[in-house]
């Protein structure tokens, strides 16, 4: 199924989106919000997009602002800029009774969303989330290795080092293994694709932004833990055991501090975790939408 792209201007910004239209709708619309980095609305729903079509559901899958086909915007990317952003996505879209799912970087921001407006989104899904963490890696260590990564960033060596990842295909190719661990499902394919946006597009710079704003010398600006007790949306983990980005425990904790959540670990999967495993992510995705759509039938 072929996804069609739409402009949509916003009170703060204007923002290119992919939309997949079912032949009959029978489930809630769904808004899908992509990480951070090279990453856009195609490269990380151009699967799930249409599976959830078929399943019954119009999607919505935006480029923020500053990546993919979205210019950037005027304001600073920050959480609260992104979770108002997301706002007034929800509000042009004239979306109600749906769900959102995020990955990442866009994980973070469905929770922001969620606090932000209770009552909106009917269900979630949260995949490689954000924003449960205080500290960019845990262990003995973890202080140490923010530390040096507050000091690459703030120098300008992280974002060099990621510029020369963008002009060399092999490299690119070792760096995707971290995210996608299935050598399967690192395509050249994908590894193009995403070189060809880290290279010619504006995410990687956007995402810099975003980056100096959350990491601290000595831990991250946002972090929703103690405050997610307070999100009733039924809500789907989906989390890689290969995560090496947002650590599985912090995932299993987080599930646990919400009233009403599951966790799907995905097994050997790394932080792109519906690239890596499509066949394990989207059905497990279209059930928990399944499932929300037979509560809210049974519970009108």
């Amino acid at each position: 199924m072929d996804a069609r792209r739409r402009r949509i201007d916003l009170p703060h910004a204007t923002v290119s989106a992919l939309e997949w239209r079912p032949s009959t709708e029978s489930g809630p619309p769904v808004l899908l919000l992509h990480g951070g980095g090279a990453d856009s609305a195609a490269l990380s729903w151009g699967e799930v997009g249409p599976a959830l079509a078929d399943a019954g559901h119009r999607v919505f899958a935006p480029d923020h602002p500053g990546f993919g086909q979205s210019p950037s915007a005027a304001w600073t990317v920050t959480p609260e800029n992104l979770v108002r952003h997301v706002g007034e996505l929800v509000d042009a879209l004239e979306l109600s009774d749906y769900a959102i799912a995020g990955l990442s970087l866009g994980g973070g921001m469905t929770i922001g969303h969620l606090l932000d407006r209770p009552a909106g989104a009917r269900t979630a899904v949260l995949l490689g989330c954000y924003g449960v963490m205080p500290r960019l890696a845990d262990g003995p260590l973890g202080r140490v290795t923010h530390l040096a990564s507050f000091l690459l960033l703030r120098s300008g060596l992280l974002a060099a080092i990621t510029r020369s990842y963008a002009r060399n295909a092999s490299a690119m190719e070792r760096g995707l293994r971290d995210l996608v661990r299935d050598p399967r499902a690192r395509t050249p394919e994908l590894v193009d694709a995403v070189s060809v946006e880290a290279a010619h597009g504006t995410g990687l710079a956007t995402f810099g932004q975003w980056q100096r704003d959350q990491v601290q010398w000595n831990r991250l600006r946002t972090v929703y833990t103690e405050r997610l007790p307070s999100i009733r949306t039924p809500t789907l983990f989906v989390h890689g055991t290969r995560d090496s980005g947002v650590p599985l425990a912090r995932i299993e904790k987080a599930s646990e501090l919400l009233p009403d959540a599951a966790l799907l670990t995905v097994p050997e999967a790394g932080h792109w975790v519906q690239r890596d495993r499509p066949d394990l992510v989207i059905p497990a995705m279209i059930e928990h939408l399944r499932r929300s759509d037979d509560a809210a039938t049974a519970h009108p």
